[in-house]
């Protein structure tokens, strides 16, 4: 008897844990194969006042699509997939000041805002077109995490070389941003 009783509740489990994974693919979710289509990355064109960003978000967005292996990367102007963008805004907000003084701001958000679209070269169908961000939150006069959690061997005192060494954090985060649109999108 305890062994029927047993047996029912381990069926009655595996089918809530089945039911519990119904949405659950696995692979892209495009409805494309994996690595069936390559994306090509343009570098951006940046509007943006700050110099430099136009780089580190190719190389950031062109990195992150290799590590999600849902696109070949074609790197000879070939490519399924053709990604523009223009980087619009860089703005930095106040986030925290220094304790005891109201007036010295001590950590910084800093966003880049960029308009994004990628169409297919053969058809011209636009694939992507939206307006995504990235986000960095800095500290000024302390070490900034590089993105694997290590922190660098230098203290970033001014805010100009804090932003400098968050840039590749940045660009990182916008890449990842652009990638899930690219990759998830509904078309």
């Amino acid at each position: 008897m305890n062994t029927r009783r047993f047996l029912g509740l381990g069926w009655c489990g595996a089918a809530i844990l089945l039911a519990g994974c119904a949405g659950y693919r696995l692979g892209p979710t495009s409805g494309n194969d994996a690595r069936s289509r390559s994306v090509q990355v343009n570098f951006f064109r940046n509007e943006a006042p700050e110099p430099r960003l136009s780089e580190a978000v190719a190389h950031a967005l062109r990195k992150q699509l290799q590590q999600e292996g849902t696109y070949t990367l074609a790197t000879h102007n070939d490519g399924d997939i053709v990604v523009n963008g223009v980087l619009l805004a860089y703005e930095r907000s106040p986030v925290a000041y220094q304790p005891g003084d109201v007036t010295t701001v001590r950590d910084y958000e800093i966003t880049l805002r960029a308009h994004v679209v990628a169409e297919e070269r053969s058809t011209g169908r636009v694939v992507l077109d939206e307006k995504v961000r990235g986000r960095a939150t800095v500290r000024i006069g302390a070490r900034n995490p590089l993105p694997d959690g290590q922190m660098p061997p230098v203290l970033a005192g001014d805010q100009a070389s804090v932003e400098r060494q968050t840039l590749p954090i940045l660009a990182a985060d916008l890449a990842r941003n652009i990638t899930a649109r690219l990759v998830d999108g509904a078309w």
